[in-house]
């Protein structure tokens, strides 16, 4: 997606430092730009606008705002570049484990918006990526116990060999046209369910 047809959402209550945001944003392409000062209904308009980044500028940032802005950045999974005046170093790690992507403190010029824009993007999409890479490798490696104790079972019970039990289980899911981890949790299931539980 080219830059300039990034979709952004500024947060901030005090307008004139809004401004400055916008105006930085517009002067580097980006059109599609909509300002929101109240938290209220900040989810919903979220939802509605559906904007490719969210830009939240808070003057004096107190743990129960930050919170907020946190729950909003779980819920939504966008990215979040998020400028404040003056900041600690929970603050400043909770940002991040909480998903905002770009945390700048008292940076808030005209001319940086669009490169910290740019990098939280970038930031939250290679975040993104990894956790789904993350998520995949635990699936598969769920997967395969599964099929090790499905093979375990079938050695245990039909007295097969474990290359001979993987081969009947590959021909089952192709008879079945399902997947053979389906398969496998359907004899684990089973024995599980008849006392007949192999540890492998």
């Amino acid at each position: 997606m080219e830059p300039s047809a990034l979709a952004v959402l500024i947060v901030d209550e005090n307008r004139a430092r809004a401004t400055i945001i916008e105006e930085g944003l517009r002067e580097a392409g980006h059109e599609r730009v909509r300002v929101v000062a109240a938290m209220n209904g900040l989810v919903r308009e979220i939802e509605q606008f559906r904007p490719d980044v969210i830009v939240v500028d808070l003057e004096n940032p107190n743990r129960d705002r930050l919170e907020q802005f946190f729950q909003v950045s779980r819920t939504v999974q966008r990215p979040i570049a998020m400028f404040v005046d003056r900041s600690d170093a929970a603050s400043m790690e909770a940002a991040i484990s909480a998903g905002v992507s770009a945390y700048v403190v008292d940076g808030l010029k005209k001319e940086r918006v669009k490169a910290i824009l740019d990098m939280a993007v970038l930031r939250f999409h290679a975040y993104s990526r990894l956790e789904r890479e993350l998520h995949e490798a635990r699936s598969e490696l769920a997967d395969r116990k599964i099929v090790e104790k499905a093979k375990g079972i079938l050695m245990q019970r039909r007295g097969l060999s474990e290359e001979e039990s993987y081969r009947l289980l590959r021909q089952t899911a192709m008879n079945e046209k399902r997947k053979l981890v389906e398969i496998a949790r359907s004899i684990v299931t089973a024995a599980d369910l008849f006392g007949g539980e192999v540890k492998r």
